[in-house]
């Protein structure tokens, strides 16, 4: 058996297991629906597993949907997502009320999801803005969804709740964070009153040469910003190609500010705030 959700009963029916090898060698994750013992549990696991309970009659939505689509970030502890008919309360799993019309669904792996549009609005809906958003940004960056593909949308929900805190979150999604903490940097950077910083910008030597793509900034101002995470100070690759980098943005006349995770809102606002003074 691969190391994937099945149900049980068909595998047995079908004579690829014995009742003590379902037993033995695997665990059940809902009713009839099993895993091989010792596999972690991810997201997509978790969605698939949780569709197998549904008896491939449910839509999986939110982050479950997000995770299938290819979506990074999302916590193995996450609940899995679906709509479906049965609304009994079971450990690991959200259901979600509310129609889906055809249109909101597509097919993926095998499991019915909705369309990164509708997965989209549905978190921008259903969780805290800041969730919401770096949810938004990593299912953008996954599946290339653009914005104005959910402002569409979001027209055909003028009554739906959240709808309002929905569309004011669209304001703010960047498809080109690369992480829940170049997420939180740039809110934190527009939520204080600086102008928007750009996403991925390119940076090229005076022959043409591309020797950076950094997270966000002020091309125009030569004002990098970057986030650090652990991988920059534990790879000794890494951490050493971040030197030379640093170093190639300076020589180019770049303002590098690099902040960690132990860098607080106000360490952030002070260093952004005296960047702009010093080119203004």
């Amino acid at each position: 058996m691969e190391d994937v959700p099945f149900i049980g009963s068909e595998a047995l029916a079908a004579g690829r297991l014995t009742r003590h090898e379902l037993r033995t060698r695997f665990r059940a994750i809902h009713q009839d629906v099993y895993l091989p013992a010792g596999v972690e549990l991810t997201p997509v696991l978790r969605a698939k597993a949780c569709w197998l309970r549904s008896r491939k009659r449910g839509v999986l939505v939110g982050f479950s949907a997000s995770a299938v689509h290819g979506s990074k970030w999302i916590d193995n502890r996450q609940a899995a997502e679906i709509s479906d008919i049965s609304r009994r309360p079971t450990p690991g799993v959200t259901a979600r009320a509310g129609s889906i019309e055809v249109d909101d669904i597509c097919h993926k792996a095998g499991l019915a999801i909705t369309t990164p549009a509708r997965t989209a609005l549905d978190l921008l809906c259903w969780y805290p803005m800041d969730t919401a958003i770096t949810a938004k940004d990593a299912l953008a960056r996954a599946t290339r969804l653009e914005i104005a593909d959910i402002e569409l949308l979001a027209d055909c929900f003028r009554g739906r709740r959240e709808i309002k805190k929905a569309r004011s979150a669209l304001d703010l999604v960047d498809p080109g964070a690369e992480s829940p903490r170049e997420t939180w940097l740039r809110l934190l950077i527009i939520r204080a009153g600086f102008p928007r910083p750009q996403s991925q910008i390119p940076v090229y030597t005076e022959y043409g040469v591309l020797i950076a793509r950094v997270d966000m900034g002020y091309e125009d101002l030569k004002i990098a910003i970057e986030y650090e995470g652990a991988q920059h100070r534990t790879d000794r690759k890494q951490f050493d190609k971040d030197i030379r980098r640093h170093d190639e943005l300076v020589e180019l006349g770049w303002i590098v500010l690099r902040f960690t995770a132990e860098d607080t809102p106000g360490t952030v606002m002070r260093k952004v705030a005296a960047a702009l003074a010093h080119r203004r």
